[in-house]
């Protein structure tokens, strides 16, 4: 290997990024450049920053400014969970490949923005920016780019495990039912007289309770499908919800 040596020691759990010789944390040697900062020596083996906690450079605390030298040894940790975010309250952005975890997150009252045709990586990190909103991806590259306000990365592709992700890293505040899930607008109860003509007769008939967007107009209802959602918000909350934990 030509130039100076560094050993990268990344945590076992951002394994999946690395490649597999060192995905248990076996210590990797990386060759350095005495210009590249520690932040490109990470993104070099492929663990995104927004994954990154702290990172140890001889066992001191560092930067991702840092400028490796030629014998340090690096430790690459994980973020802290649940992970402090600046500002309040959370705001996310998530891309186009995971719209059945917005809709999941937005049942919960969580702000919850989600572009549902592809808009392109710099359309979306900029929003990120321009909105301060955390932005979830499952591509690498993605929560890679600079704009990025914060990123997080999505590690599961099962809906039901992502919610549990995000919201145990995270900790964003619940509010079940108060946002549209088809548009993430706020929802207020309705009267029935008000909307019966967004109703079929079916429903105007079997149902006298009612929340209606503010911001699309859509109606909700306990319909067919609520005990379903009623018990995924039910299961966020005991385990997410305020006092979940507690004895």
């Amino acid at each position: 290997m030509n130039g100076p040596e560094i050993i990268v020691e990344v945590a076992p759990v951002l394994g999946l990024f690395v490649p597999r010789a060192y995905r248990d944390g076996t210590p990797a040697p990386l060759t350095v450049d005495g210009v590249s900062t520690l932040g490109h020596v990470v993104e070099s083996l492929g663990v995104p920053l927004t994954e990154v906690g702290a990172l140890r450079v001889d066992g001191a605390e560092a930067g991702t400014g840092h400028i490796p030298a030629a014998g340090e040894r690096v430790e690459v940790r994980a973020v802290t969970r649940p992970q402090p975010v600046p500002g309040a309250p959370l705001r996310f952005l998530l891309d186009v490949h995971l719209g059945t975890l917005a809709r999941r997150m937005r049942l919960l009252g969580v702000d919850t923005a989600y572009e549902a045709t592809d808009i392109g990586d710099p359309a979306l990190a900029l929003r990120s920016a321009t909105e301060r909103r955390v932005l979830l991806s499952r591509d690498r590259g993605l929560l890679r780019r600079r704009e990025l306000w914060a990123g997080g990365y999505v590690y599961s592709d099962r809906p039901d495990d992502q919610l549990r992700d995000v919201l145990g890293r995270f900790a964003p505040e619940l509010r079940p039912w108060s946002r549209c899930a088809a548009c993430n607008g706020t929802l207020a109860a309705a009267r029935k007289e008000d909307i019966t003509d967004r109703l079929q007769g079916g429903t105007a008939a079997g149902y006298d309770v009612f929340a209606q967007c503010g911001q699309c107009a859509r109606v909700y209802w306990r319909g067919a499908h609520h005990d379903r959602l009623e018990a995924m918000v039910t299961a966020a909350m005991a385990e997410f919800g305020p006092g979940a934990g507690c004895s």
